[in-house]
This record gives structure tokens, sequence and C-alpha cells, in this order.
């Protein structure tokens, strides 16, 4: 049988991969670590037809999951050195939690500190833009607004979360995904970019797709469970900011409130707005004109439908949940 040619994605870098059709999907994997330094148990693969199969990567062969000659395949996952960075990450902030602890046991001292033992847990430990993407600082400056968002500090304290790394994904490396959640939690890559490289996503477009991959932190398919939490997230981090607002009138001069999708103001008063009868003057019958009682219930279901649509295309494009991904 002829060979299956492949060409395989990894951070920039194509590598161009040639197998036979009963080549079994850990020789691929094997070929893969090679040519990324990335071990097979930190692989994730993202392609066109892929299918899912029982048993292990010794026992399918690349044809059995759906690889075709001509795919291009994207390789999505850590080095070994990438890991080992993250572990001494996770081990300092041990350490640190192990002074916490003794001091707390050891009772007051004359010098206290604002800071609270879960800041210093319950968090992103890393944060790191793509250096080989334009203006990486820019990068950085939305990913630390994320990482110190004070709604996003509350849920991951409240839900006790941690992610090792906050980073970003290349639009032309990742086209169809607008996040990704790798090992629950070990680190969570986000779409901050346009197409076009010409500027940043929006904050709330952003911030949104990360409240989706810290739910990935307790739940990996896109199951009842999942969008369950989800939306408790996103619920949480609304009634949060409008806690603040309701005591400050803004969150820190940002102007960066959240706009959720139980938010019906605004849709409230375009409904309102467009009311009026064309032609009808002030002596228009108010039988034409539908109540307000009305006018609340589609304001309502349209924001709910706006919602759910906002929802699915997170899903429909998260590489973190499903069979989008292969480990």
């Amino acid at each position: 049988m002829e060979e299956i040619h492949l060409t395989v994605a990894y951070k920039g870098t194509n590598h161009n991969v040639s197998l036979k059709p009963e080549a079994t999907l850990a020789e691929f994997q094997d070929t893969l670590e090679g040519l990324t330094n990335v071990p097979p148990s930190l692989q994730k693969l993202l392609y066109r037809g892929k299918k899912s199969l029982a048993g292990e990567a010794d026992a399918v062969t690349v044809a059995d999951v759906g690889l075709k000659n001509g795919l291009k395949v994207t390789l999505m996952g850590s080095t070994n050195e990438e890991l080992t960075g993250m572990r001494d990450v996770e081990r300092e902030t041990q350490r640190r939690d192990e002074i916490m602890r003794r001091r707390a046991a050891a009772g007051p001292s004359k010098v206290y500190s604002t800071s609270r033992s879960e800041d210093t847990k319950y968090k992103f430990h890393k944060i790191q833009p793509l250096p080989h993407l334009p203006k990486p600082e820019a990068a950085r400056a939305v990913l630390e607004k994320l990482a110190e968002d004070p709604a996003i500090k509350h849920v991951m304290r409240k839900h006790e979360f941690q992610v090792g790394l906050l980073t970003e994904l290349a639009p032309h490396e990742n086209p169809t995904l607008l996040g990704l959640n790798v090992n629950a939690g070990q680190s969570i890559k986000l779409r901050l970019r346009t197409d076009a490289y010409d500027g940043m996503r929006t904050y709330k477009e952003i911030r949104r797709v990360l409240c989706h991959e810290l739910t990935h932190n307790v739940f990996g398919d896109h199951d009842d469970n999942f969008k369950t939490l989800n939306s408790q997230l996103n619920r949480e981090v609304e009634e949060f900011e409008a806690a603040v607002a309701r005591g400050s009138r803004s969150l820190g001069d940002r102007g960066d409130v959240y706009e959720g999708g139980s938010s019906l103001s605004s849709t409230l008063t375009d409904s309102e707005a467009q009311s009026y009868v064309l032609g009808g003057g002030v002596g228009a019958t108010s039988a034409l004109l539908p109540s307000r009682e009305e006018m609340r219930r589609r304001a309502a279901e349209a924001a709910l439908e706006r919602q759910r649509k906002e929802e699915q295309e997170i899903e429909d494009r998260c590489g973190s949940g499903g069979p989008a991904a292969l480990e």
C-alpha cells in the first residue's frame, strides 16, 4: 500500500511525516516526539475526520483513526522542558504556602501582610505570550489583565481553581480554536488576536472563553454537568461585578463591567424603542402595540438565544473536550 504523507504543524513549524497505513498510532506518536520533544502522553492531535477508537495506541493503526494522505494535523502539547518549568512553579508555590501555614501556626506578629493565602494558591501561576507573534507585550497585557481581573480571581478562589500556565493560541496555527485547557488546568490557551493580527479580540469575548476553559478544570466533556458549571461561572462573574458596581459605580475605572447573557437592559431598550407604529401618530390604537410584559418576554427570549449561540460557538471552537482532540 502507498505511504501516507502528512503535514504536522507545531508552534509555527510544519513537519512532513510519511507513514505506512499499517503503522500504529504509537509509532506515529514516537515520530512526533522525535520531531518536537512532546512525549506521547502529552500529545493532542487535531485534524479533520478523526475517529475515536477504544484500545491502546499500539493496537490501532493510523488509518484506523482517520489519518489520510495529504491531511494537515495540528499538534498541541508541552515538551518535557516546559512541563518541568511548570512543576518548578508549582513547587515554589507549595513552598510559599508552607511558609504561610507556619506563620499562621506561630500566631500574629508585628508585621502583617495584606495578601491572602488563597491568592497565592488559586491563581494563574505563570503568564506567557507567544514570543514569535507580533507585539508580545500587547498579548502579555491582556493575559495579565485576565489574571488580575477581580471577578475572575473571585471565581477561582470560590471554586479552588489553579492553572499552571496562561498563554495564547496563534490564529494561523489554530484557526478553528478559541480556547484549550490542557490536562485539567496544567495550562489554558486563549485566542487573543484577530485573524489578521491587526489587534486583539474584545476583552469580554476573551474572558467568556476563559470561563469556559476554567470549567474544563472540573469536567472534560461538554455534557450537562459542564454546561451547568459554565453557566454558573459566568453568572458569578456578572453578580460579582454588579455588586462592586453598586458600591462604587465603577470597577477600578476600567469600564469593563461584564455583559453576561442574562443582562437584558440593553435588549429591552431596543425593543421599547421599536414599539411605535409607522404612520400611527398620537392617535394610533394601542391594540397594535405589544404589552410591556410581551416586550419583556420577547427581549428575554432574544437575549437567551444570543447567549445560547455564543456558548455553542465557544463549545464548537474549544479544543479541550469531546471528539475534537485526541490524547
